[in-house]
């Protein structure tokens, strides 16, 4: 740094009690940040700082469940994925999306996501029939439960039809 003053005043820039100091305010800088008052009489202040000031790294967001695979290119995929919702409501219950698990959802990611999704939602369906078969009140319940099982399965077809994702409501994700 006292280079720099020194070669500012043999320059001409300023006199000999400046000089003087400005040799002292730098021979006696604690830190460096005592110093920039000094290098900015000396070379003036910058318009702009040559480095971006250092911004945050974003938080990593946890991956949401089901994570999106890419987009099937085959018709065959986005029916096999759409057949997983189906087949479990036309009677075949987990059986049809866990048949769909094992043949197509080794090979497609898009089928897996939407069978386990399926299987899932019908085996939480199988849990929640048995349990309200026990009650008077659930006995009344399950026909309605039931009708939202196959409205929900026709959505989560057209979804998986459609390149999307879809998510059944009120689900225990037993199957990962």
């Amino acid at each position: 740094m006292v280079e720099h003053i020194k070669a500012a005043y043999a320059d001409g820039r300023f006199e000999k009690a400046e000089f003087d100091e400005r040799v002292d305010r730098a021979m006696t800088a604690q830190v460096h940040a005592d110093l920039m008052p000094i290098m900015n009489e000396l070379y003036g202040t910058p318009s702009a700082p040559a480095v971006p000031p250092p911004y945050p790294y974003p938080h990593p967001q946890p991956p949401s469940y089901p994570r999106q695979p890419a987009p099937p290119s085959v018709s065959s995929e986005r029916s096999g994925a759409a057949a997983a919702h189906i087949l479990g409501i036309l009677g075949l219950s987990f059986v049809g999306p866990l048949i769909m698990l094992l043949t197509m959802g080794k090979t497609s990611p898009y089928v897996r996501m939407h069978a386990v999704e399926a299987l899932n939602f019908h085996l939480t369906l199988l849990g929640a029939t048995v349990l309200l078969s026990i009650t008077v009140v659930g006995l009344v319940a399950v026909p309605f439960v039931w009708i939202g099982a196959f409205v929900a399965g026709i959505v989560g077809g057209v979804a998986a039809l459609g390149h999307g994702s879809f998510q059944y409501p009120l689900t225990l994700r037993l199957v990962k």
